[in-house]
């Protein structure tokens, strides 16, 4: 059971009735969200609804107007969302970062990622790669295609890219659909059926910076606050570092 010890103070400061809290994450946080949400729940008595998507979907779904308390996304897509009034400017705060993965069958052998020209190489002789797909609007997928770009084989790796319309990425390695697949890391490792090869090299990692943010038009204000306080907490390093993510 992870100890909250936040709780009792922000309940000190924010004594409420029980609330329903409506969460939108992108899927690179939201195993951080699913693992505190127990605790959090018990502690405070109340209720947390947790929808996750794509960054790029989100942040569609908030301009479209759709409800919500509380949005976790890329740090730029709440700096964009804030500047059309969409989310409260003054209430972004950063949750934690995480950076891009390799993941490989079990039985597979440890692929070369440590040198950006190793996993040029690596790339080049996988049979298939999955990733999420750009289009779909997910920040591992959009940074992937652009990393092929840098590489100078996006030419070679569209024959052989096995596109995820948002998800898991490394489902398609645990069903045989791909050799290996790119993701942040906090997303590879909830597929237990596969290996957790390593993240990309240094020079050519991508770190994203997860954030949240409350609704302008939130009911659930002093819920939806402590929420956010406790997500914020130092007292979470040990958990993000389980689910692959660092303090910000």
């Amino acid at each position: 059971m992870i100890r909250l010890l936040l709780i009792p103070l922000l309940l000190a400061a924010f004594p409420a009735a029980a609330d329903t809290i409506k969460v939108l994450t992108g899927g690179a946080f939201k195993p951080v969200v699913m693992d505190m949400l127990a605790d959090f729940e018990q502690q405070t008595g109340h209720k947390v609804a947790v929808q996750n998507d794509t960054a790029g979907a989100l942040s569609q779904r908030v301009r479209s107007g759709e409800a919500f308390d509380v949005v976790i996304l890329p740090t730029a897509n709440l700096d964009a969302l804030a500047a059309e009034g969409k989310v409260a400017d003054d209430s972004i705060t950063p949750f934690g970062k995480v950076g891009v993965g390799v993941a490989v069958a079990l039985s597979a052998p440890q692929p070369n990622i440590a040198s950006t020209e190793g996993l040029r190489r690596t790339l080049l002789d996988a049979r298939s790669v999955a990733y999420i797909d750009p289009v779909s609007g997910g920040t591992s997928g959009i940074y992937v295609a652009r990393l092929f770009q840098q590489l100078g084989i996006a030419s070679q790796m569209q024959a052989k890219s096995v596109l995820v319309r948002g998800g898991l990425a490394a489902e398609r390695v645990a069903r045989g659909e791909a050799e290996m697949a790119l993701q942040q890391a906090s997303e590879l490792r909830l597929v237990p059926s596969v290996k957790f090869a390593g993240m990309l090299p240094a020079a050519v990692q991508n770190y994203t910076v997860y954030a949240g943010a409350l609704s302008p038009a939130s009911r659930t204000k002093d819920a939806a606050l402590t929420l956010m306080s406790v997500l914020s907490d130092p007292g979470l390093e040990p958990i993000l570092k389980r689910r692959g993510l660092e303090t910000p």
